[in-house]
């Protein structure tokens, strides 16, 4: 287990690093259930890239990983994140194969969660999910968030501008959640 910035039993959290670009960009070329919903790095130069974007304050990027084998199983990025009055971030999230449906994802960002609201401190963790997703928006629901609202065009994906539902957790309901 290397670098855990969270664990449960079977599966750690850490920050992603230059060294993982091969085997993430593997995990990716082995992943076709990604499309039409995601388009992670699918190369060494994109993955380069996508960790140097990963450097700027409201951003934190977040690998999933197997104990068992210290595979990448997954992705969690918290993006947009915003101080102030707000304290809030919009996560963006993807399982990787061979890992997919064995739980590491929902771990992932179960603990992404933990992340955000006692070390980083936020107040609201959000997720745009499109709607005909329906693997994300049953992790979302496994991990405590709430379908707010809808958005018609909300965020650019391969070229198109795709309709996404608000998916939300406070603080608040998160701690409330955890003592019952």
């Amino acid at each position: 287990m290397r670098r855990a910035v969270a664990t449960r039993p079977h599966t750690y959290l850490r920050k992603p690093s230059v060294a993982d670009a091969e085997e993430f960009v593997a995990r990716v070329a082995e992943s076709e259930h990604l499309e039409p919903w995601a388009f992670p790095p699918a190369d060494v130069g994109a993955f380069r890239q996508w960790l140097t974007r990963g450097e700027r304050h409201e951003i934190e990027q977040f690998l999933v990983c197997s104990r068992e084998d210290d595979g990448i199983a997954g992705f969690v990025n918290l993006n947009g994140i915003q101080r102030g009055a707000v304290q809030r971030a919009t996560a963006g999230w993807a399982a990787l194969s061979p890992y997919v449906g064995r739980g590491h994802l929902t771990d992932g960002v179960s603990m992404a969660i933990e992340v955000a609201f006692t070390q980083m401190r936020l107040h609201r963790f959000e997720a745009d999910i499109q709607p005909g997703n329906e693997r994300s928006r049953a992790l979302a629901r496994r991990c405590g968030l709430r379908l707010e609202g809808y958005s018609p065009r909300l965020v650019l994906v391969d070229g198109d501008w795709r309709d996404h539902e608000r998916w939300a957790v406070n603080a608040e309901d998160w701690r409330a959640a955890r003592r019952s």
